[in-house]
This record gives structure tokens, sequence and C-alpha cells, in this order.
């Protein structure tokens, strides 16, 4: 997505101390609006299965589904500064991270929030009114839907409720200046994979399935015409649902996309203004067993196909393995 003003800000498509994730996790958008630490610590589908819940444990003497990780290591291109997060719900380790604290400008993603946020509202139900408008939101991740419902919500009251009702640590709602440029919402990896956790494990089954069932149904093309199949979705066979963001890559696609099914201050968060960002989000495997969140800020004046490049072969690195 390219914000202006008109859909939801311009058109540009505070850290938390890294705390034990156990305790942290267990509290637990085409759009919108870009050095770390790696370890094995807890965080808290195919397209069209139904929608996930909670793996069961394992019954006594049988044994624990393995442990993977990225069979690569995953590599940074210069100039790009990345925060992922793969997280493992069946074993309830994150098997690869980076800079899961770090914040960005949300772009699209932040429709995830918009979303929940909307159906916790209305008993996870959608009014026919607005039913095509939230279909377009998460599956073509249209802009002008997501200004409606953004507007409808009461703007960063959406971020600040869900952050509540989550518990995360690092987003914040846009700068009180811009409180329309829902994609300058701030977030880090870190919340949202809590965000994808919440969804899958705690959210109202209907609220569950409706959001689920939409981002499983990504299509190729954003409405806004640009490509939105990078990341996951070229990187793995296995993606599930899938939530992507891009900003400040200008309003006129780089190539044509052809219809396909899916593939501020100091000590405000840090939006990465001046600098594209990209970003894929989602789940891989059976179940949505894991939880992908790679997030990436590329360098000013780069292009939107070399961004693509970048985070899809870092995302590809990832995902090798699961």
């Amino acid at each position: 997505m390219n914000l202006k003003t008109s859909r939801g800000g311009p058109r540009v498509r505070t850290s938390a101390r890294l705390a034990p994730l156990a305790v942290l996790l267990a509290a637990a958008t085409a759009c919108g609006g870009g050095g770390g630490d790696v370890g094995t610590v807890p965080v808290s589908s195919a397209r069209t299965a139904p929608a996930a819940s909670p793996p069961a444990p394992s019954a006594p003497g049988t044994p624990a589904a393995p442990e993977r990780a990225p069979a690569v290591k995953p590599k940074v291109a210069p100039g790009v500064s990345a925060r992922w997060v793969v997280y493992d719900r069946t074993t309830g380790r994150t098997v690869s991270r980076r800079a899961v604290h770090k914040t960005v400008r949300s772009a699209s993603v932040v429709k995830l929030f918009i979303a929940l946020d909307y159906l916790q509202r209305r008993g996870g139900k959608v009014a026919p009114a607005d039913a095509r408008r939230f279909r377009a939101m998460l599956r073509s991740s249209d802009d002008k839907a997501a200004t409606h419902f953004w507007n409808l919500g009461g703007k960063g009251a959406i971020v600040k409720r869900m952050s509540k009702r989550i518990g995360l640590t690092d987003t914040a709602p846009p700068p009180a200046a811009q409180p329309g440029y829902w994609g300058y919402t701030a977030i880090s990896a870190m919340d949202i994979a809590k965000t994808y956790r919440y969804l899958l494990e705690k959210a109202s089954p209907s609220a569950r399935s409706t959001i689920m069932g939409h981002l499983r149904k990504a299509t190729k093309c954003g409405t806004d015409g640009f490509d939105q199949s990078f990341g996951l979705p070229r990187a793995t066979r296995r993606a599930g649902a899938v939530k992507q963001g891009w900003s400040g890559f200008g309003l006129t696609p780089p190539y044509p996309c052809t219809s396909g099914a899916r593939f501020v201050p100091a000590a405000a968060p840090d939006l990465g203004l001046g600098r594209p960002v990209l970003h894929t989000t989602g789940t891989v495997g059976g179940r949505d067993r894991w939880i992908v969140v790679v997030l990436t800020l590329n360098p000013a004046g780069a292009s939107y196909r070399s961004s693509v490049e970048r985070i899809t072969a870092l995302t590809r690195s990832l995902t090798k393995g699961l």
C-alpha cells in the first residue's frame, strides 16, 4: 500500500527490554501505511483448511514432534535493516529471531489490528454492509477499506485497545499529529508474532475463522496494483495465511501485477520514515504450525523489485526446512 491522506495517511504505504519471552508471550498491510540476537526461546494449513486451534499435547510416551530450525543461516543484504521471528507452535519454541523488539512503521500489517478490533467489538460478526470492504482489506490489502474501519474504530484507539488486550510491548499508535496515517503505527516482529498467537489461540472462534479464512485467500495483486506475492508466498509452498505490508515505493506499481490466485521525536517509536518498508507475515505448515514475521527497512530510493527479491530470499532462508 502507499498511503495518502485520503487513504489512511500519506502514501508511504519504545522498545521494551528483552524480558523472558516465556512470560511475554504467555501474556500475550500493498500497503499501509521498514543486527540482532538469535536464540531459541519461547514466544506466545492449507489455504482452504479450517482455522487451526492450539496443538494438543502429546500423549505420555509419545515422542514430541521434532524441532526444526532454518537450514540456511539467514543473510541480510547490505543496507537493509531486518527483524524477524520464526516461532514453532508445536514445540513452543522460537527457532530463529533477530531484533525482535526493534520498531518500524506497520504499513498494511496494522490491518490485523483493525480487523481483530472490529470483530471483537461486534461479537465476531461482520455487518452485511461491511462484508465487501472487510474482505478486500484483508485479502487484497485495500487502503480505502482500511481507512473506513480505522475511522469507524476511533483511529489510534484501535491500536491502544489491541495492545492492552494482547499484551503488546512495542506497538504504538501513529504520531498524534498524524492520526489518520494508520500505516504509521509502530510495530515489532515480537508483537506481530504475539498477535498471530492471540488470533490462533485466544481470539473467539468466529473472529479466528473469519480473519484466517480471508488471509488464506490473499490475492496475488493488491487493489493498488502492487504484486503482494513476495516473501512467504514465494519462499515456501507451505505458506498458509499471509498478511503483507509495503510503503514508500510510490503510487505506481513498477511492473504489472497480473491477477491470479494467491500465491518524529527521539522518544517516539522509530518508524523508519524516509526509507521504504516491506513486510511479510503469516503462518507456515499444517495447523498453522509456524508463525513467521519478517519486517524490513530498505535503503532510501530502493526499488520495489529489488526490495521484493531481498525479502523473499531472506524469507526463503528462514523457512527452508519448515
